[in-house]
């Protein structure tokens, strides 16, 4: 976030090791869990909304085709948002804060919740919403892409439930999934983050998506939509692939303990919705 949105003629960070290096540096090791409340009190219910309607969508569909993997992905991703931006609004602005253009000498929010409760008391339900057809756009195709990787490849991979190296594999496309998924939307992210973080020093830059678009590249050229992407691609591949794993892996348990077959027949894992 605070690579995405960096001032461009005064930048504080030379690249994701120096942000790292300097956030330390300034504020210390707590400085890189700034905003942690937000997702601590979403993830949780978006990863039930996004696995449940996946599984769901998948089965009303019908048949388990890439198509359709996509498809019950997309779904998945779409209906999240309405968890999924109010909690990055959040940490977007605790992330912020206190730092560069947004240094202040007193806090204006004490947590995640202040934070979200300040500015639905200031613009509303459409405040708090700040970003959502962004996020919208990022989200959607982004989902498609991560469950259709990962059915792909675990398929690949030929992930058996006997499989003594079934859990690494399972690890492995967890990991591939989510490096797609985000390089699949990332130049959307950054438009995302910049619409979110617009007017938190008192000055609004952008009017909108495309005017964000515009502004932002004809400031500082193609390069802008990749900014933060190394950070980005560091965290999602343990992130997801501890996600897809566990999520795998305790479906399995759950059917086995049903005496359900764990597998389709067939020599791959399916997708959590499938099993």
């Amino acid at each position: 976030v605070r690579l995405q949105v960096q001032n461009v003629e005064k930048p504080l960070y030379r690249g994701t090791f120096h942000c790292f290096q300097s956030i330390i540096k300034q504020e210390s090791a707590f400085g890189l869990y700034k905003g942690i409340g937000s997702p601590m009190m979403g993830l949780t219910f978006i990863n039930a909304l996004v696995f449940g309607v996946q599984g769901n969508t998948l089965r009303a569909l019908g048949k388990d085709t890439p198509l359709n993997q996509f498809l019950a992905g997309s779904a998945a991703g779409a209906i999240q948002c309405v968890i999924c931006c109010p909690m990055e609004l959040a940490k977007t602005r605790m992330q912020l804060q206190g730092t560069g253009e947004y240094k202040l000498k007193t806090k204006n929010y004490k947590n995640s919740l202040d934070c979200l409760i300040k500015i639905y008391r200031k613009e509303g339900l459409r405040g708090i919403n700040r970003g959502m057809v962004s996020t919208f756009i990022r989200e959607t195709p982004s989902f498609g892409f991560y469950f259709l990787t990962y059915d792909c490849m675990t398929r690949y991979l030929g992930c058996e439930a006997e499989d003594s190296y079934v859990i690494p594999k399972l690890l492995f496309s967890g990991g591939m999934s989510g490096i797609v998924s985000w390089l699949s939307t990332y130049p959307m992210d950054v438009i995302k983050s910049r619409l979110q973080a617009d007017g938190v020093g008192g000055i609004t830059q952008y009017n909108g998506i495309l005017d964000c678009v515009r502004k932002s590249y004809h400031e500082e050229g193609w390069r802008v939509f990749t900014r933060g992407l190394t950070s980005t691609l560091l965290r999602a591949f343990p992130v997801n692939a501890a996600t897809f794993a566990t999520v795998t892996v305790f479906l399995m348990y759950m059917r086995s303990e049903d005496n359900i077959p764990e597998c389709e027949p067939g020599p791959v894992i399916h997708q959590p919705s499938s099993l």
